[in-house]
């Protein structure tokens, strides 16, 4: 049973964390714990993209960004996955240079400390350098850099099937066992 840290960053792109959210909902046989930390910009951007709240109505513990007594800020908790999601330049820049500053950072830290999965669903483009080299120094450390670039071979019908084709990505990189589109693949 996996325990997973899921930190939704200030980018646009709350729909992918409300689908993430719905699916580790659906597939809640999987996991043991999911603890859901929120930035402020991206409680203001869910209201505004989403119109509404409902990252309140989840079946997870929601910690304040600055609640350093978290158990997933320390690596004694035994999180085995981070998923950021979604991730700014801004947070992929912080958790690069590692300053923990905050809960999603120090989460971060912690799972990169302890060898164990982060994923980082980066949202903003185009990419400077910088955020190149932040993506290739994370790569370096062991995390995953999985951009939100949806496929269209599925043919989604809706936002929400759309930005489904990365989100089942996702947790397929997370270790996940579901039910989602395969290439060449009959269902």
């Amino acid at each position: 049973m996996k325990k997973i840290v899921l930190a939704i960053g200030g980018s646009s792109g709350s729909i992918y964390a409300k689908v993430l959210m719905d699916r580790l909902t659906a597939i809640k046989d999987q996991w043991q714990q999911v603890g859901v930390v929120m930035s402020d910009n991206a409680k203001f951007n869910w209201k505004y993209e989403l119109e509404n709240e409902d990252y309140l109505n989840y079946p997870f513990n929601l910690y304040d960004k600055k609640d350093f007594m978290a158990p997933f800020a320390s690596g004694s908790a035994k999180y085995d996955t981070m998923i950021v999601c979604p991730c700014s330049m801004g947070l992929l820049g912080r958790i690069a240079a590692g300053i923990s500053d905050d809960l999603p950072t120090r989460a971060a830290d912690v799972i990169l400390k302890e060898r164990r999965k982060l994923i980082l669903v980066l949202r903003d483009t185009p990419y400077s350098l910088i955020h190149i080299n932040n993506m290739k120094l994370l790569t370096e450390a062991g995390a995953i850099i999985c951009p939100a670039t949806p496929s269209f071979y599925s043919k989604p019908k809706s936002f929400e099937e759309l930005a489904a084709t990365v989100v089942d990505r996702v947790l397929d990189l997370a270790g996940f066992e579901m039910s989602s589109y395969r290439w060449s693949e009959t269902e």
